[in-house]
């Protein structure tokens, strides 16, 4: 089989199919209208009140309507230690792109439930808050307008931004969280977020990863695929994570 060929039977393969089977699935699941979602908490924080320790997390979810089918959505939530509250911010088209506290802090985005990129507590989630913290409020496509959902800056860029500077999180943002490999330090080859391997992205079009915790990963048009070396398994534009 010519080369050429070949690498277009992959494309098909690895690009193409896995987002038909993940629009198939959504045309067959029921859908209501999404203003009247469910946005109720998932279960997935204890009680801010009764849990003294100081809390990270990174939530994704899949996004709204028809977006949902290839994409997810990001967001961060903390809280400091002896806080009775959490704090949860999100990125976002609409008004002021960086929102806090308009959702709940484990809130089902939209009717689709969140799962955990990332959990730390106690000492640990305590030392990262300060950098976090810097780094949204000085999070360089912060005004009205900056927003693009394609190929970023948006919200999974955003959450990117931030892993970037606490590399201690070691997690890697799912596949399906498009805008991750947006250069939201405007570098177009540098360290992964992780801070354990190297990334070349063209814009957030194109780009390819080499990392412990991210594993091999090839964008193009900000799906994604790839290959994960330390929990194996593969990734796939739409379907996400198959594997351990």
């Amino acid at each position: 089989m010519p080369l050429l060929e070949f690498a277009l039977l992959a494309f098909v393969l690895v690009f193409l199919v896995p987002i038909a089977v993940s629009a198939t699935l959504y045309v067959t699941r029921s859908r209501g209208d999404w203003r009247s979602a469910d946005r109720s908490s998932a279960g997935l924080l204890p009680s801010a009140a009764d849990h003294s320790e100081a809390v990270v997390r990174v939530f994704s979810a899949r996004t709204v309507s028809w977006r949902g089918i290839v994409a997810t959505h990001s967001w961060i939530v903390i809280k400091d230690t002896g806080g009775r509250a959490y704090q949860r911010f999100d990125y976002t088209a609409w008004g002021e792109p960086i929102w806090v506290d308009r959702f709940v802090p484990d809130g089902r985005w939209f009717g689709s439930t969140p799962e955990v990129i990332f959990a730390a507590d106690g000492p640990a989630a305590e030392w990262m808050i300060p950098p976090i913290r810097e780094t949204i409020r000085t999070y360089r496509y912060a005004n009205p307008g900056d927003y693009r959902a394609w190929p970023g800056p948006n919200s999974n860029t955003f959450v990117a931004a931030v892993m970037s500077a606490v590399p201690e999180m070691r997690a890697s943002l799912p596949a399906t969280a498009i805008g991750k490999d947006f250069p939201f330090d405007e570098r177009w080859v540098g360290l992964t977020p992780s801070g354990t391997g190297v990334r070349i992205n063209l814009g957030g079009y194109v780009g390819l990863t080499l990392g412990w915790i991210e594993g091999i990963e090839i964008n193009i048009l900000g799906a994604v695929a790839g290959v994960d070396v330390r929990r194996p398994a593969i990734k796939l534009p739409a379907v996400g994570r198959v594997g351990l």
